[in-house]
C-alpha cells in the first residue's frame, strides 16, 4: 500500500482500461453473502457435502403432460427463464419449441436445446436460471434469455420471489419444498453428496449471482503468457506443474477484479452524476471529460489484492518509472512458491508482465510442497497438529528449523515435519559448533593462516579432495534446484568425513606430535571455512557466528566467494589410501562390537595389507581408533586361535585369548543363541497362522516377516561365532 506500489496499480488499471482489456459489465460472479463481496473463481473452495436432489414436475403449457426436472437448488426455480435439453436427446425432441410452466408462480418459459445439457445427468432435462448459475448464464447469453434475480446481496429472497420475499435462501427452500408437495409437483427426493462452492475467507456457501462488476478480458492476455512457458523463457521446476498452468490459462474466464470490502486499492474510476460517463484516470477527476460537470463520485469498490500483487516483479523496482534497479534486475531469476497459488499469483504475474513489459517476469518458478505433520496430514487448527515456527526457533534455533525443512525434500513434493527431524537438526548444529571449538583450541595460540598448506600429507590431501568433490556436487544440485540433495550431501560430508574422521585423525596426530602440525592446523581452518561457506545458504546464522569467531576469515561470510570445484585438488590416490585405513578401523570396531569387547581390552592386531596399499604410516592412528595394544605387520600369522577379519584392503588377525575368556564367551553366546531361537519359533508360529497373515494389516505382517529374517541372520552369526571359539 505504499506510494510506489499504489502508483503502479493505478497505471496498470488505466492502461488496461484504455486498451479495452478492463471493462465494467453485468456478468455472473461468485458472491459471498457473509463477506458481502464478490470473489474470483479460484477463490472459491469446493467441499463435498451431503445434499439432496429434488425431482420437480414442470407442466407443458396447453397439455396434460409434464416433464420431470432434477435440481439441488429448488429455491432458484423462481428465477427460471427456460428448460433445456440436449439436441441429440431423442426423448425430448418433440418438446423443443414448446413452453413449460414454472411451478408455484405460473410463468411460461420456452423449452430450448443446448449442448451444455448432459443427457445422463438427472432426467436429461434441466431448468435454466441465468441470474443464479454460471453455466445457465452462458446458455442465457446464447439464447437471449431474460435475467431474473430472486435474491439480494444477503442471500435473502427479493421482490421477484413473490410470497417468499424476505426469507433466507435456506428457509425459502424449506417453504418452497412444502408448497411443491402441497401442489403435487414434488415427485421424489434423493440423498446425494455433491461439491459445494464456499468462500475461502469465511467458508460460507457462495451464491452465483448476476452483478455489475469490473472484469479483465483474459483471452488476449492468456495466450502470450502460455507462450512464455512453452518457449522456455519461464520454466516450472518440476516441469509437471507447467501442465497445471497450461490447463488453467487455456480455459480461463474473464477475471472479476472488483471487491466490495476495504481490502486493497480503490478503483480509479469516477462516475458523472449528470451524464453517467465513466472517467478512468491516474489522477483524481474533478470535471467530467464528456459533459464538464463537476458532480462526480469515485467507485466505492476496491481491487482484488491479486490484481495488485500481479505487478510485484517490476513494481518493486519503481515501475512505471524506468529506474537503474529495473534495468539491472529485470527479469528476475527465480520465483519460489507453493503449488497452491499457481493460479492465484504465478499466472497473473506472467500475463501482466508480458502485457506491460513485453517479457517474462522471472526465468524459473521453483515449486515447493506443503509442510505436513509426521503422519502426512495437512496442518490445521481443527486437527490441532500445526506448529508455531517462532516457538520452534525459540527452542531449537532458526538454523535447525531451516535444516529440518530442507532435508529429505524435493521440488514440488510435500514434506513431513516431526520432532525427530528437528532433534536431528539440532544435533547437527551441535556437531558443527563442537568441531569449531576443537579447531579454536588447536589454532588460537598459533599463527595459522586460512590457506592451502604446501607441506601436505595424504590425510590432508584426502580431506581436501573430498571437500572439492562435495563443492562440485553441492553446486550442481543447487543449479538443478535439488536443494534437499545438496544439503544432504553436505551433511554427510560434514558429519561423517570431516567430524568423525578428519578431526579424529587430527586429534591423534596433534596430541602425539605426528606429521606436520602447521599443515594440519592450516587444513583444519581452510576446510572449516569452506564448509561454512557451502552451508551458509542453508544455515545462515550459525555459519556467520562461527565465521566471525575466526580472525583468519573475512568480515562477513556473505561477501565471500562460494566454493567451486578445482580439478587440481582431486587426489584419488590419497582418497584410496585413507579409505583403506577407514575400512580397517571400521572392520575392527565392528568385530569388537559384535563380540561385546570393552574399550579396556587392548589386544594386539596383526595386519596383512594388500600390496598396493601403504598402511604402515597409519599404524598409530589405527591403534588409537580401534583401542588396540599394538599394530603388527606380519604376513606369517597362523590364523588358528585368532579372530579373523577379511576386508577388501587387508586381512586382520586378533589373538582370541587377548579378547575374551573362551569358556565364558561360549556360555554367554550359547545363552543368547537359545533366546534368539525361542523368539524365532514364536515368530514362525505367528506366520503359519492364516488368520494372522490374511486378516492383519499388511504392514504388520511385513514387520513380523522382517523380524523373522533378522532373527535367522542373528542365529546364523551366533552359531558361526560359537564354532570359531570352539
Amino acid at each position: 500500500m505504499d506510494t510506489g506500489c499504489s502508483k503502479a496499480v493505478r497505471e496498470f488499471f488505466v492502461r488496461m482500461y484504455e486498451k479495452k482489456l478492463i471493462y465494467r459489465g453485468e456478468r455472473i460472479i461468485n458472491w459471498c453473502p457473509k463477506c458481502q463481496t464478490s470473489i474470483s473463481d479460484i477463490e472459491v473452495q469446493f467441499k463435498e457435502l451431503d445434499g439432496k436432489l429434488w425431482y420437480i414436475k414442470y407442466k407443458i403449457s396447453g397439455e396434460d403432460n409434464f416433464v420431470n426436472i432434477a435440481t439441488t437448488r429448488p429455491e432458484t426455480l423462481l428465477g427460471d427463464t427456460a428448460l433445456a435439453v440436449n439436441p441429440h436427446d431423442d426423448r425430448y425432441k418433440n418438446l423443443v419449441g414448446k413452453k413449460a410452466i414454472v411451478p408455484l408462480i405460473g410463468r411460461e418459459i420456452p423449452i430450448i436445446q443446448d449442448d451444455y445439457v448432459e443427457m445422463e445427468f438427472g432426467t436429461g432435462i434441466v431448468k435454466i436460471t441465468p441470474a443464479h448459475d454460471p453455466n445457465d448464464f452462458e446458455v442465457g447469453l446464447r439464447h437471449n434469455l431474460k435475467l431474473i434475480k430472486v435474491m439480494d446481496e444477503k442471500a435473502l429472497m427479493n421482490e421477484n420471489a413473490g410470497k417468499y420475499v424476505g426469507l433466507d435462501r435456506y428457509k425459502a427452500r424449506e417453504e418452497i419444498i412444502k408448497d411443491l408437495e402441497i401442489e403435487g409437483n414434488l415427485l421424489k427426493i434423493e440423498d446425494i453428496k455433491h461439491n459445494v462452492g464456499t468462500c475461502y475467507r469465511c467458508s460460507d456457501v457462495v451464491e452465483p449471482s448476476v452483478s455489475t462488476q469490473w472484469f479483465v478480458k483474459m483471452e488476449p492476455l492468456s495466450k502470450p503468457a502460455v507462450e512464455l512457458v512453452k518457449e522456455g523463457k519461464t520454466r516450472f521446476i518440476p516441469d509437471r506443474f507447467s501442465k497445471i498452468y497450461y490447463h488453467w490459462m487455456e480455459n480461463v474466464k474473464d477475471w472479476c477484479i472488483s471487491r466490495q470490502i476495504w481490502w486493497g486499492h480503490r478503483i480509479p474510476a469516477w462516475y458523472c452524476e449528470t451524464c453517467g460517463e465513466i472517467n478512468v484516470s491516474l489522477d483524481t477527476v474533478k470535471v467530467c471529460s464528456k459533459c464538464g460537470s463537476d458532480k462526480l463520485h469515485q467507485d466505492d469498490d476496491t481491487l482484488d489484492t491479486w490484481f495488485s500483487s500481479a505487478l510485484w516483479p517490476f513494481s518493486v523496482f519503481g515501475w512505471p518509472d524506468r529506474t537503474p534497479e529495473f534495468d539491472y534486475y529485470y527479469p528476475t531469476d527465480t520465483l519460489v512458491t507453493g503449488y497452491d497459488i499457481i493460479f492465484f499469483w504465478v499466472s497473473r504475474m506472467l500475463f501482466t508482465s508480458k502485457e506491460l513489459i513485453g517479457k517474462e517476469p522471472f526465468k524459473n518458478v521453483l515449486i515447493h510442497g506443503l509442510v505436513r505433520d509426521a503422519k502426512g496430514r495437512k496442518m490445521s487448527k481443527s486437527l490441532g497438529n500445526g506448529i508455531d515456527p517462532l516457538e520452534i526457533i525459540e527452542k531449537y534455533g532458526a538454523d535447525a528449523l531451516r535444516f529440518a525443512l530442507i532435508t529429505g525434500n524435493s521440488p514440488g513434493n510435500d514434506m513431513r515435519f516431526s520432532d525427530e527431524k528437528i532433534l536431528a537438526s539440532r544435533s547437527f548444529t551441535n556437531k558443527i559448533w563442537n568441531s569449531a571449538r576443537f579447531i579454536h583450541l588447536n589454532v588460537d595460540e598459533h599463527d595459522v593462516k586460512n590457506v592451502l598448506s604446501k607441506n601436505r600429507g595424504n590425510i590432508e590431501n584426502w580431506i581436501l579432495s573430498r571437500l572439492n568433490t562435495v563443492s562440485k556436487e553441492v553446486n550442481e544440485n543447487i543449479d538443478k534446484f535439488e536443494i534437499g540433495i545438496a544439503l544432504q550431501r553436505l551433511y554427510d560430508f560434514i558429519w561423517d568425513e570431516f567430524c568423525d574422521w578428519y578431526i579424529e585423525f587430527s586429534k591423534i596426530r596433534l596430541n602425539e606430535g605426528l606429521d606436520d602440525s602447521e599443515s594440519i592446523r592450516e587444513t583444519l581452518v581452510y576446510v572449516l571455512s569452506n564448509i561454512l561457506k557451502l552451508l551458509h545458504p542453508f544455515m545462515p546464522f550459525i555459519t556467520e557466528k562461527i565465521w566471525g569467531s575466526f580472525p583468519q576469515c573475512e568480515k562477513s561470510i556473505m561477501i565471500s566467494a562460494y566454493p567451486e570445484y578445482d580439478d587440481k585438488l582431486d587426489d584419488k590416490d590419497a582418497e584410496s589410501e585413507i579409505s583403506a585405513v577407514m575400512e580397517i578401523v571400521r572392520a575392527i570396531r565392528n568385530r569388537r562390537s559384535e563380540m561385546k569387547i570393552s574399550k579396556e581390552k587392548r589386544p594386539k592386531v596383526y595386519l596383512v595389507p594388500n600390496n598396493h596399499i601403504n598402511i604402515k604410516n597409519y599404524a598409530e592412528i589405527i591403534k588409537s581408533l580401534t583401542y588396540s595394544g599394538e599394530i603388527i605387520f606380519d604376513e606369517t600369522v597362523d590364523s588358528e586361535n585368532f579372530v579373523n577379519i577379511i576386508t577388501d584392503v587387508a586381512k586382520i588377525y586378533i589373538p582370541l585369548d587377548e579378547l575374551v575368556d573362551k569358556k565364558e564367551e561360549i556360555f554367554r553366546l550359547t545363552k543368547e543363541l537359545r533366546e534368539a531361537q525361542k523368539r524365532l519359533e514364536s515368530v514362525e508360529k505367528q506366520l503359519l497362522n492364516k488368520d494372522f497373515t490374511e486378516r492383519a494389516p499388511k504392514e504388520v505382517v511385513d514387520k513380523v516377516r522382517d523380524n523373522s529374517e533378522t532373527l535367522k541372520k542373528k542365529i546364523s552369526k551366533l552359531q558361526e561365532t560359537i564354532e570359531t571359539l570352539k
